[in-house]
């Protein structure tokens, strides 16, 4: 793989802001960690989901009220991604090791792999965030396009067109084709995979079991083949369309910026790692109430890259320091006052990268 180093010099602002996010927890006594909200929102999220799956099985529902069913149980299961899932992966969502482990495992109930989330948010993406040549997360080359160094296709003229397509269907890929790239060639777009224990690969295949089991099978006996298919659709659609939104709203948008590495190469950037995530991060849409409680505090992804370990219900106290300390340090703070900015944003840059470059730059390659 391609290897990056960040410079050591310039570490006052990190510093600084690590010891004032410090102080305001241990003035206020107030534990990193999830609090009344964050459970209170587990239950409400975990009893909808339940309630959607369980009208849809057991009701003699019609066809609108089994679409909406559907449409519901997407947009809640991402939620859940967004605010238990995604703490309880970070360790932050309890002080409980154990706690946090079990509800991980609810990417696993989506039928996705926990282990290789870790793997791949946790350690490559937080680590070197849009660094082209490393970070899966910018890595739909050839499909879609979202960074300048990246090769330049002729479809990627029309990618604006569909983006929405591939956004609402990329769950299943992660499904049936991600997850099993990565688990047979041990492979994380160019970074090679850790050995899996044991029960991390019985976990991986009892995961695909139970998706096969809850999510098509029993549905197809009970609703038929082509009712389960458009409600299957439906469900993925709502949850990729919501899922990949948010998250592409954090990194590729015209007010963030990109490194790029070729394969087998080593690159230093002149920054040190905390400004490097403050470049290339963005929030959205920070005083919107509904939408901090539903994406998991997500809209704040600044907070979270340099506080990951800390649950995201305390991201709106941290972001007012952080802001704070941006000034003194004169480092940039990228955000957008609401989410439809940063949707548009989101296009506009798609738009542009689709435009043929005058000359392609040098290529990444994953083995």
């Amino acid at each position: 793989m391609a290897k990056i180093t960040f410079s050591n010099q310039n570490n006052d602002f990190y510093q600084s802001l690590k010891t004032s996010v410090e102080e305001y927890f241990s003035k206020n006594n107030i534990k990193k960690t999830g609090d009344w909200r964050l459970f209170s929102k587990t239950i409400i999220l975990v009893i909808i989901a339940v309630a959607m799956y369980a009208l849809l099985i057991l009701a003699p529902l019609n066809a609108w009220q089994g679409i909406i069913c559907c449409a519901v149980l997407g947009a809640t299961l991402a939620s859940i991604g967004f605010n238990i899932m995604h703490d309880a992966n970070h360790g932050s969502y309890s002080a409980n090791t154990k706690l946090n482990d079990f509800l991980g495992l609810s990417l696993n109930a989506m039928g996705a792999s926990s282990y290789f989330w870790k793997q791949k948010h946790n350690i490559i993406h937080h680590t070197y965030t849009n660094v082209d040549g490393i970070d899966d997360d910018i890595a739909k080359s050839p499909v879609i396009r979202q960074c300048e160094t990246q090769k330049w296709v002729p479809a990627h003229k029309v990618q604006h067109l569909y983006l929405l397509p591939v956004y609402s269907l990329s769950p299943i890929f992660w499904v049936f084709i991600m997850d099993f790239t990565k688990y047979f060639k041990r492979k994380i777009y160019t970074t090679t995979a850790w050995k899996m224990s044991t029960k991390n690969h019985i976990i991986f295949w009892l995961t695909k079991v139970f998706y096969l089991a809850v999510y098509i099978v029993l549905p197809i006996k009970v609703w038929g083949f082509l009712p389960w298919l458009a409600g299957y659709f439906v469900m993925n659609a709502t949850m990729g369309l919501i899922l990949s939104l948010v998250f592409q709203l954090a990194h590729v948008v015209e007010i963030t910026e990109f490194e790029h590495v070729p394969l087998d190469m080593t690159k230093h950037i002149e920054t040190a790692w905390a400004e490097h995530q403050m470049k290339t991060t963005a929030n959205f849409a920070m005083t919107n109430k509904f939408i901090n409680w539903y994406v998991g505090g997500l809209n704040f992804q600044v907070e979270h890259h340099l506080f990951p370990k800390v649950s995201h219900i305390h991201y709106p106290a941290i972001s007012k320091i952080l802001m704070e300390k941006c000034k003194e340090f004169n480092v940039p703070y990228n955000k957008f006052d609401t989410m439809g900015e940063a949707v548009a944003s989101h296009f506009r840059m798609m738009i542009q990268l689709g435009k043929k470059p005058a000359q392609q730059m040098p290529q990444v390659q994953a083995a």
